[in-house]
């Protein structure tokens, strides 16, 4: 039974905040304290966060796709867990140090540059979009869950794989 329930101003709301505390930790100033452990730790968690997420995904798709909505609904719980793992992972990497540069040869600085870029960009574009499709699942507006769900999915496939893309590109200059 559809629930009268609308979250989409929080949903916005949220996702705008969200998007503006990650934004300000690009200009704080790296943490100046000692940390007692190597903090490069975070970006492999990261990525391995980004994994979990990716297969979460995958599984999930193929529960719906063999109408298996109680399966759906799990793997889609473990894929925002991850996520949410990976957001604090990510929060506190990046509150810790400063920004890594890339070292590698300036054909794959473009290509890494690219990933990045269309990373970040969809990235932003996911939070809202998930949480959307969520919400309308858990309320059980079929139709528009589906509806958003078609873009969604393929959207946060691609962040969760390029996540582990630019991991890759960049760890050896951490």
């Amino acid at each position: 039974m559809e629930t009268k329930r609308n979250f989409t101003g929080a949903i916005i709301v949220f996702s705008l905040i969200l998007i503006a505390i990650i934004a300000c930790l690009f200009f704080l100033p790296g943490y100046e304290g000692q940390l007692g452990f190597d903090a490069t730790i975070f970006p492999l968690l990261n990525a391995i966060f980004n994994c979990f997420t990716f297969v979460f995904l995958l599984l999930s798709l193929f529960a719906i796709k063999k109408k298996n909505i109680t399966v759906h609904r799990n793997w889609v719980f473990a894929a925002f867990g991850s996520t949410a793992l990976f957001l604090i992972s990510y929060v506190i990497y990046h509150y810790l140090t400063e920004p890594t540069k890339f070292g590698g040869p300036v054909w794959l600085k473009y290509v890494y540059f690219f990933v990045l870029l269309t990373h970040v960009l969809l990235a932003i574009v996911n939070v809202p979009l998930a949480l959307l499709t969520m919400a309308s699942g858990l309320t059980r507006k079929v139709a528009r869950h589906r509806k958003i769900a078609r873009w969604t999915m393929p959207i946060w496939l691609y962040v969760s794989a390029t996540g582990v893309v630019v991991y890759l590109l960049i760890s050896p200059y951490y």
